[in-house]
């Protein structure tokens, strides 16, 4: 089973940059209800995607208090556990950062390391790779950053309906 994540988040000042769980050093960081984490909120949407349970949002609303400023992190140990109840296994993950700045180059290692423990998965089933947008749009103005992600997990996949 294939699952694709899709994730955006507006820069500003005053705010932490956090991708793929690790703390960037960048003069801006992303606006959400939880830690804007866009790395890891499309790889929770892939992983649903994939395990037919819906979206990021529908499991953590962004109008309930309870994800304000949460680590995304925590959203991710979510939803391994519901691959876990589920009887899914990951097989692999692949995540591409589109941003003008910061470079990621530098994270990837950690962010693979981070996104693997957090998954209890070997950090070799994570690729992350980081693109411009060659100036084009909000991203290539500098002024979001976006990830998209892919997956596959393994499992028999049993439907509500029987």
């Amino acid at each position: 089973m294939v699952g694709i994540g899709y994730d955006i988040h507006r820069l500003v000042a005053h705010r932490p940059l956090y991708l793929g769980g690790v703390k960037i050093d960048f003069d801006k960081g992303l606006i959400g209800h939880s830690d804007g984490d866009v790395v890891i909120h499309a790889i929770c949407d892939a992983l649903l995607g994939a395990a037919n349970l819906g979206d990021i949002g529908l499991h953590f609303p962004p109008n309930d208090d309870h994800y304000k400023d949460i680590a995304s992190s925590e959203l991710l140990k979510k939803v391994k556990k519901f691959l876990d109840d589920s009887a899914l296994s990951i097989k692999n993950i692949d995540v591409t950062v589109i941003a003008e700045a910061p470079k990621i180059l530098p994270y990837v290692k950690q962010m693979k390391k981070n996104i693997a423990s957090t998954l209890e998965t070997p950090d070799e089933l994570i690729s992350i790779k980081g693109k411009t947008n060659e100036g084009l749009g909000d991203i290539g103005a500098g002024e979001a950053i976006a990830a998209i992600a892919i997956c596959e997990i393994t499992g028999i996949y049993v439907t509500s309906e029987g």
